[in-house]
Parts: C-alpha cells; structure tokens; sequence
C-alpha cells in the first residue's frame, strides 16, 4: 500500500477540528479522528477510487462528519493538502502544491 503524508496544513487543519470537536463533544472528536483513520485506509487501499475535483487532486469525503481530504497521487506516495470542511471557501486549499 503506497504511504500518505499528511502537508503541514492538513495535518494543522485535522487537529484544528479534532479540537473543535473535543470542546463541544469530546466522544465526537473520537469518533472524528476514527473516520479520519478509516478515509486515510481507504485512500491507501484504492485513491483512484476517489473523483478528481481540480486538475489532479482527488477528494475524500468523511462518510459521518462534513470534511473531506483532498489528495494527489504521486509516485512518492499519496500526499494529503487539505482537509476542508465543506461550508468552506474552496479557493482556500485550491492553491497549493
């Protein structure tokens, strides 16, 4: 199975809601971070499973909360640059790299 690596923004991006969650419903941050895991297993399993939605990054979608990871495949591994909650401005993960 090809590695994922979380980019410093998505690993910040994670935790930023993982923490949100922990404040207001501390058994939903476990639940959270346990469908992360389950996403990240799926994506390792079979990424092109998964549609592309801008040029060559693929997104994800958290089956029980409203986030996706949006990825790119590379030889390397599977790179994970965003995880974006979906009320918000798509432009803000478009631009990177």
């Amino acid at each position: 199975m090809p590695q994922v690596i979380f980019g410093p923004a998505a690993r910040a991006e994670v935790l930023e809601a993982a923490d949100w969650y922990k404040a207001h419903a501390p058994v939903a941050a476990e639940w959270f971070v346990a469908e992360i895991e389950t996403v990240v297993a799926r994506i390792a399993g079979n990424p092109l499973q998964f549609p592309v939605v801008f040029k060559d990054l693929r997104r994800a979608r958290l089956r029980r909360f409203p986030y996706s990871l949006f990825f790119r495949v590379e030889e390397a591994g599977i790179h994970v640059l965003a995880c974006f909650h979906s009320n918000r401005e798509p432009r803000r993960w478009q631009g990177r790299n």
